[in-house]
C-alpha cells in the first residue's frame, strides 16, 4: 500500500441534480487521455460511494500531490447557471463523512482537505485564500466541514 498523508475532496463539477458515476468521468478522463478515471471514490446525488481506481494506484485527481493522496469526488459543485455551489445532498454528506471516517480510520496521519486547499500560496503568507484559489473544488470549505474526524 501507498503511504498516504492527504484525503483530498473534490467535486465533478457537474450542475445540480445532474447524477453522474464513475461510469461517465471514466470516459471524462480517458478522452482527456488519462488511462482510467483519476478518482478514487465518487459519491452519487443518493449517497451511493462507487469505486473509482484502485487505492493502491496513484491517483490523477490533484497536480503535485497524486502519490501520497486518495481522490474523493461527489457528484455536482455547479448551480444552474455553472457557478460553484456546494450541491450536496443530504445523502452525499452523510456518505461521504462515512467514507472519510473509514479512510481516516485506515490512515490516521492524513489531512482532509479539498482540492482547493493545494492551491499555490501566491503571496507566501502560508495559508491559501479564496483569491489564490485555482479552483473552487470542492465548493464547500472542506477543512473546516471535516475537521471533527
Amino acid at each position: 500500500m501507498r503511504d498516504i498523508d492527504l484525503i483530498v475532496v473534490h467535486c465533478t463539477a457537474s450542475k445540480e441534480g445532474v447524477d453522474i458515476g464513475v461510469k461517465e468521468v471514466d470516459a471524462i478522463h480517458k478522452r482527456r487521455g488519462w488511462s482510467e478515471i483519476g478518482y478514487h471514490f465518487l459519491v452519487r446525488l443518493d449517497g451511493t460511494i462507487e469505486r473509482g481506481r484502485s487505492v493502491e494506484k496513484i491517483g490523477a485527481h490533484v497536480r503535485g500531490f497524486n502519490r501520497t493522496s486518495i481522490g474523493i469526488t461527489y457528484t455536482g459543485g455547479l448551480d444552474s447557471k455553472s457557478k460553484p455551489k456546494d450541491t450536496r445532498t443530504g445523502e452525499q454528506k452523510e456518505s461521504l463523512e462515512l467514507l472519510l471516517k473509514t479512510l481516516k480510520k485506515m490512515h490516521p496521519e492524513a489531512r482532509i482537505c479539498g482540492h482547493r486547499d493545494l492551491s499555490p500560496d501566491l503571496n507566501g503568507d502560508g495559508e491559501i485564500t479564496r483569491n489564490e484559489w485555482t479552483k473552487a473544488c470542492p465548493c464547500f470549505d472542506a477543512v473546516e466541514s471535516y475537521k471533527h474526524i
